[in-house]
């Protein structure tokens, strides 16, 4: 399954066919969403049951555990897991949160199966507000809320009414709670990076409107869903988290609220226990932790950009490489020694030439595009016949045959 391509979501389908039993309460979908980070807005992980060729990028891993979290949470509400009527309910879904409703949209998704239009919707949950250049420079581009939409659609689910009241209620107490969980503590520059990904991820309501004077806690208390609840005392855990342990200002802050939401402190002491366990676990994944300068963050950035455009159209490049041999040449002999300026140049026109019969990469046609070829070139000997790469070293794994069915793709 290729999360970034078309039709990413019928073979979805596919996979989870048979599975809807997987998790038999929504108790157990909510731990294993934990788990993977997709609670925390912190995507590190998929289930093992999905099955992606090449390791997914964290815009996709958090595309595959929305979808994972609103399907398996149909089947536990309706107790079945029919796909295409999943695919029906869910649209709705989206369509009563105005959800896709902006004229560029409407204008996608005309004529298209209800599997394409989702895939335009859930894209449209999962990448923040941003255009395509800003994306390439950010390392940090998912939607950090996206568990409030499944919140939400339990919600509808259930046959409940005014939808978007509700988001605009869960999202005012989420933006409250972490205001007021970073004002317990000494801020610092993490904690800065993530009020303000809390706060880009706001789809229902301003945070500049909001006046943060306190009165979220006479709402919170009325709150009587557990799992609401639930997800607001982790989050709340997530935000004061720091070095592996909790002052005593953050601690009597998040028994308040806890205590507040009716949990005991068992419970309490379980959600600060289990996000400990998630950043030991997880901290060298986590990218908004980070504290790199603009030119690392620049080149690793690109880097991640460019790999997966290459890993995703690897069979199509091989193909465009094979008809392109003077370009092959030239790679191959900048990998020994320096290409003259006219062999640059050439270079560079040639690969232009191929991008633009891969409408993925075009990226590369941007202006400052140029920038990416170093990266482009540096990655390309993966891509090329070992009779081009004399010093590819074969993996222990990879047997003569498997080399040889690589050489032919």
């Amino acid at each position: 399954m290729n999360p970034s391509g078309p039709g990413w979501i019928n073979k979805f389908g596919e996979v989870v066919r048979n599975k809807s039993g997987m998790y038999p309460d929504f108790s157990t979908l909510y731990s294993s969403l934990k788990e993977y980070g997709f609670v925390y807005g912190i995507n590190v992980d998929i289930p093992a049951f999905i099955k992606i060729e090449h390791p997914p990028s964290d815009d996709e891993r958090a595309k595959i555990n929305l979808l994972v979290a609103l399907y398996f949470t149909f089947s536990i509400e309706r107790r079945e897991g029919d796909f295409e009527e999943f695919l029906e309910t869910i649209f709705a879904f989206y369509r009563a949160l105005n959800i896709g409703r902006s004229s560029f949209l409407n204008n996608l998704l005309t004529g298209k199966k209800t599997s394409d239009k989702l895939e335009t919707l859930i894209d449209s949950r999962v990448y923040l507000d941003e255009n395509v250049i800003t994306r390439t420079f950010n390392s940090v581009i998912t939607n950090s809320l996206l568990f409030i939409d499944v919140l939400t659609f339990r919600y509808y689910l259930r046959g409940e009414k005014d939808l978007v009241a509700q988001a605009q209620k869960l999202e005012y107490l989420t933006i409250n709670i972490t205001y007021h969980a970073l004002n317990a503590k000494e801020k610092n520059r993490s904690d800065e990076k993530l009020s303000q990904l809390f706060a880009a991820s706001l789809t229902f309501i301003d945070a500049e409107e909001q006046k943060f004077d306190g009165s979220y806690r006479e709402i919170l208390m009325e709150n009587c869903s557990p799992w609401e609840n639930q997800y607001f005392l982790d989050v709340a855990s997530l935000t004061v988290w720091e070095d592996y342990s909790l002052d005593y200002k953050e601690s009597q802050y998040i028994y308040g609220i806890g205590k507040d939401m009716g949990f005991e402190e068992k419970q309490i002491a379980d959600s600060l226990e289990e996000i400990t366990i998630f950043f030991k676990k997880n901290i060298e994944k986590i990218t908004f932790l980070k504290d790199t300068n603009l030119a690392v963050q620049f080149y690793d950035s690109m880097a991640r950009v460019v790999n997966k455009l290459i890993l995703r159209n690897s069979k199509r490049l091989q193909k465009e490489l094979a008809e392109s041999k003077d370009l092959v040449f030239l790679i191959s002999k900048g990998a020994v020694k320096e290409l003259s300026a006219s062999e640059k140049k050439k270079v560079q026109d040639q690969l232009m030439d191929i991008f633009k019969s891969v409408p993925s990469l075009a990226i590369f046609m941007l202006p400052g595009g140029a920038v990416l070829l170093p990266i482009f070139i540096k990655l390309i000997p993966t891509l090329l016949p070992s009779s081009f790469d004399e010093n590819r070293v074969v993996k222990k794994e990879e047997t003569p045959r498997n080399k040889d069915y690589k050489k032919n793709l």
